[in-house]
């Protein structure tokens, strides 16, 4: 019998031993989360800056978030890859269909956090809700919740800011996508869906369970890291270097003046540079963590974030493939307003 080489013994540990797997991936993380602090001071004291300049507080900055963030991230979509394996478009459909309004919409938004859809997987899910007869305010409370309070951005900012402000993210997050959804609903704005997508013939949703092994639960999980951080790692790093260059050179005194509690307009003027903005959570978190710490005020940068996320101009741009723009200017309008209200009310009492 051939003897396998310790390389190959690794790539079978998965399959062979899945439980063994987790806890040794698990501590090998952790050790290395634990480690960054003291990695990302050494790098800099081996660099000829000074350590207190802004150069240097800079840098500071990105050799730890850097890491920090990936690693965070890695985790968190390894994990949520293996959660949503039982939560296929099919499945989801099949959840939602046929049922009513209100319930629903918190149903709609609560599988907006579990399931991995952005915004540039917009018209094939709305196609297919709407196939599958999913009310329309329902859809939508789905799709403003899953790229806005989606595991990325629970993840990133539980890891940055601690589990009260991410608790709170997903909170008005979530308040924001079932009543939006449900105001949309009430509406009754089905006749402003492009005629080919109303002219579709409905299909029946199913979707039970797929029965996956543990083995092949893990090998989702390795599947959603490589497509999901393949593809936001540049984010990731110009959103850190940004971030950096905040941290290191912007004043205090100047982001306070014009994003702190006193300055009133901080709010709206958020929503409306978010919106032609094109990134995800894993690219606008450091830049957030980096105005918070020069004095933005919390409501504002929230704002700022949810309305980068949730009302980006790239998918009102895809939705105008499945909806008339009567509907696009309600959806943006009303989730706008909802954005708006966290955004002052968090100023107010914070």
């Amino acid at each position: 019998m051939t003897e396998l080489t310790l390389s190959q013994r690794t790539q079978l540990l998965p399959r062979r031993h899945p439980r063994a797997f987790l806890l040794l991936a698990a501590v090998a993380w952790w050790a290395l989360y634990k480690s960054l602090n003291s990695v990302s001071e050494a790098l800099v004291a081996a660099l000829p800056v000074e350590r207190g300049s802004r150069l240097g507080g800079a840098l500071q900055f990105f050799l730890y978030d850097t890491p920090k963030v990936l690693l965070l991230l890695t985790a968190v979509v390894f994990v949520m890859g293996m959660v949503n394996s039982y939560f296929t478009p099919e499945r989801t459909r099949a959840l939602l269909a046929g049922r009513a309004e209100g319930m629903a919409n918190v149903m709609a938004a609560g599988l907006g956090i579990v399931t991995p859809f952005c915004s540039c997987s917009a018209v094939p899910l709305f196609i297919g809700f709407v196939q599958a007869g999913v009310p329309l305010g329902v859809t939508f409370s789905f799709l403003i919740s899953a790229p806005m309070v989606n595991e990325v951005a629970l993840a990133l900012l539980f890891g940055m800011f601690g589990w009260k402000i991410a608790l709170l993210y997903m909170g008005l997050g979530l308040t924001v996508a079932i009543v939006a959804g449900w105001v949309i609903g009430r509406l009754r704005m089905e006749s402003y869906l492009e005629d080919w997508v109303r002219d579709m013939p409905k299909v029946a949703a199913a979707g039970g369970e797929n029965g996956l092994t543990l083995p092949e639960r893990i090998e989702s999980g390795f599947a959603s890291v490589r497509e999901i951080v393949g593809k936001v790692w540049p984010y990731i790093l110009v959103g850190i270097a940004i971030g950096g260059a905040i941290h290191g050179w912007v004043p205090q005194d100047f982001m306070a003046s014009i994003m702190g509690k006193d300055a009133w307009w901080s709010v709206p003027l958020a929503v409306l540079l978010g919106v032609p903005m094109y990134t995800n959570a894993a690219g606008v978190i450091p830049i957030v963590q980096a105005l918070l710490a020069k004095g933005a005020a919390l409501g504002t940068v929230l704002a700022f974030m949810m309305s980068v996320i949730a009302l980006s101009l790239p998918e009102m741009i895809i939705l105008r493939k499945v909806l008339k723009i009567p509907l696009i200017v309600t959806f943006a309008g009303v989730v706008a307003m909802g954005i708006l209200i966290v955004g002052f009310l968090f100023n107010a009492v914070l």
